[in-house]
């Protein structure tokens, strides 16, 4: 038996053979290729061998002696999935469908994820028009519930829709109900969005997001560190999360609840040091729980609008949301001296211009101003009495 042949584009025909070998987000591989170089891993997990400082190293992070054993066991499940591998193959069955494998190096590759680690994932199948880093330096990363309730999807539209006429690329996890929401709502945007699997971008999971996913590749990419014909498990979804957190500035959560794998998603974002907000919901919502333990144990900042998300992740300065006001009454503008006139006129009876001045507190010749503004405005009106306040006057 050899090796896979690497041919001449050594390290991504290894990469890619390393990603049939080991399961997603394995730090120990990650570790190996940090330290010894893809093509170099390749060679030593076909001869079934592993360096003893490595081993020595390992075993030490462990603290058990009996992790060395474990270790071997893994190198030889490696070795099984090595020898059955066809990296070149796997790059023509991609590059057939109008996939590409992207690569740390390469100038596609989002730095950004190198804050994983070593569970920075070898590399990354892109399905799709956009450029994947380039859609990741101005994106958001919007999560929750699969059986969103109609807020939740109402919500993360609008969302989808603002973020992507504002130029943010909006990443998610092309699920039901609340990723969906989002991906349809950038959409209509001009934006890319980013849908990031749990399986290969060949397979279509869910299957009802079909029409979707073909959708997302003309305005987007699919992503997937898994490779072709790779199909979901729970775990892949979970170690995916990680991904989703770490291609965007910051993580929205839309709906969730208190178990809920949005959640797992937040917990990575605020590991990595990202922007973490939730939007609230109604309290007697059990999809909102999970939002509302986040907001409570102040872990993310609350955000209603696509403009507040802007504000939280953008550029300081740049980036500033709009602050909410009230509608704007007559009363407004007027200035506090004649305010005060208008506070001490009585609303029934009258008061004459000198008790009003008291009440006031300003002179007799400015509450006599006062006075003749407000009433040629038609807040007051003069009676028997002094002056007293006009019914139906302006507020």
């Amino acid at each position: 038996m050899h090796p896979p042949s690497l041919g001449d584009d050594r390290e991504l025909l290894a990469r890619a053979a390393l990603m049939r070998a080991a399961d997603v987000g394995d730090v120990i591989m990650g570790r190996l290729v940090r330290l010894y170089g893809s093509a170099a891993t390749v060679e030593m997990i076909f001869r079934g061998i592993l360096p003893e400082d490595f081993v020595e190293k390992e075993t030490a992070r462990r603290g058990d002696p009996e992790h060395a054993a474990a270790l071997d066991r893994r190198l030889r499940a490696w070795q099984a999935r090595l020898q059955a591998a066809a990296p070149a193959a796997d790059l023509e069955a991609g590059h057939q469908v109008g996939a590409r494998l992207v690569i740390p190096g390469a100038a596609e590759w989002p730095t950004q994820l190198d804050a994983l680690g070593h569970s920075r994932p070898l590399g990354l199948w892109v399905h799709g028009s956009a450029d994947l880093r380039y859609s990741c330096l101005r994106s958001v990363a919007m999560v929750g519930a699969r059986s969103a309730t109609a807020y939740g999807v109402h919500v993360a539209a609008e969302f989808g829709i603002g973020l992507s006429e504002a130029n943010w690329t909006i990443v998610s996890g092309g699920a039901y109900g609340i990723d969906g929401a989002a991906h349809r709502g950038a959409l209509a945007g001009s934006a890319p969005t980013i849908a990031v699997l749990a399986c290969g971008t060949d397979v279509c999971y869910p299957s009802a997001h079909h029409d979707l996913f073909a959708a997302i590749r003309r305005q987007g990419a699919v992503v997937s560190e898994c490779p072709p014909g790779v199909h979901p498990t729970r775990a892949r979804f979970l170690i995916r999360n990680r991904l989703i957190a770490a291609l965007s500035r910051g993580t929205l959560v839309v709906e969730a609840a208190v178990r809920s794998g949005a959640l797992n998603t937040a917990t990575h974002a605020a590991n990595l040091g990202r922007h973490l907000a939730a939007v609230p919901g109604p309290i007697t919502s059990e999809m909102s729980l999970g939002c509302h333990k986040l907001l409570r144990e102040r872990n993310a900042v609350c955000v209603t609008s696509p403009a507040e998300m802007i504000e939280l992740v953008g550029m300081i300065g740049d980036d500033l949301a709009p602050t909410p006001r009230g509608p704007v009454v007559p009363r407004d503008t007027l200035n506090d001296e004649t305010r005060s006139v208008l506070d001490a006129v009585p609303s029934h009876g009258g008061a004459g211009p000198a008790s009003i001045a008291v009440a006031a507190g300003v002179d007799l010749k400015t509450a006599l101003s006062c006075l003749g503004g407000l009433a040629a405005a038609g807040y007051i009106e003069r009676v028997p009495k002094g002056w007293r306040l006009r019914r139906g006057h302006p507020n």
